[in-house]
């Protein structure tokens, strides 16, 4: 997880195991990728194909953070905003 568009953190699962997601920015789309403990050996990362909203939400708010430090452009929370939209039409923002 070194990359400039990679962002992660660890969230609790539905079935209440503690797992380890990331995000990674391909043009202007985000991939996400999970693994259920963070060290040992054989510890894959297994991409996500259909993230839950919790996951997105995830992702949004550590762009606006980081867009609030100057190391995302406002346009990256817009382009998140957008994506969660078309993902998950029942979502309303509080904005």
């Amino acid at each position: 997880m070194g990359a400039k568009a990679e962002i992660g953190w660890t969230t609790t699962g539905e079935d209440g195991v503690k797992r380890h997601v990331y995000a990674q920015r391909v043009g202007k789309d985000w991939r996400f990728f999970e693994r259920s403990r963070r060290r040992g050996k054989d510890i894959e990362w297994d991409a996500l194909e259909h993230p839950p909203l919790q996951d997105w939400l995830e992702l949004l708010e550590s762009i606006q953070r980081r867009a609030g430090r100057d190391l995302n452009p406002p346009e990256a929370v817009i382009n998140v905003k957008r994506l969660i939209r078309d993902r998950f039409p029942e979502h309303t923002f509080a904005d």
